[in-house]
């Protein structure tokens, strides 16, 4: 079986800079950091999506870079991938642990699609197997994701979550950045620099 654990960047992840950083680095350190976790999980296959430009230096050689469009809709880039399971995690998750992208994909032994909610709606990640279920339409900035997917879905048992977790989406957000935890280190040396 092949899977696929890609990071997810959009432009507007830059907002959540806090004051003193540059935008641009911000998510470019934040984007690094989640990469990173990911490319160090073992039996998935890294990839970067991404609709910021100039970010395939962040990457590992020979890691696969999607470029989308910013508003393109998660479902249509499902479509663009090529294994058996994948697991989007979003770029502002930089202290996101390895496990719970390891739960994503054991979830979907009971369930076509697993989310991993996000503190204050939406979620961090969510894992199908491709090609996705045709009735899914998610999106990780719907603030009511895991209500959205299971209305949407035919049966009730069709979407299973994980334990949540948070993301960085506004200045205030890099207060949650547990300074106790591995990882994080490009957006860890970003915020001591300010």
């Amino acid at each position: 079986m092949t899977r696929i654990a890609a990071v997810l960047i959009r432009q507007r992840m830059a907002q959540a800079a806090p004051p003193g950083v540059d935008p641009a680095q911000f998510l470019e350190a934040v984007a690094e950091d989640t990469y990173e976790m990911v490319a160090g999980l073992e039996l998935v296959t890294p990839v970067l999506i991404t609709s910021v430009p100039e970010l395939e230096e962040i990457v590992w050689p020979g890691t696969e870079v999607i470029t989308i469009k910013d508003d393109e809709p998660l479902k249509i880039i499902l479509k663009r991938l090529k294994a058996d399971q994948v697991a989007v995690i979003s770029a502002d998750a930089p202290d996101l642990p390895p496990l719970l992208v390891g739960k994503l994909f054991r979830e979907l032994g009971r369930a076509e699609i697993t989310v991993c909610p996000a503190e204050n709606g939406g979620a961090v990640a969510m894992a199908c197997a491709l090609p996705p279920p045709t009735w899914a339409d998610p999106d990780l900035d719907d603030e009511r994701i895991v209500t959205t997917l299971r209305a949407q879905a035919p049966g009730p048992r069709r979407v299973a979550t994980t334990p949540g977790w948070h993301r960085l989406r506004t200045p205030e957000d890099v207060e949650r950045l547990d300074p106790g935890l591995e990882g994080w280190e490009s957006t860890r040396a970003l915020i001591r620099a300010r």
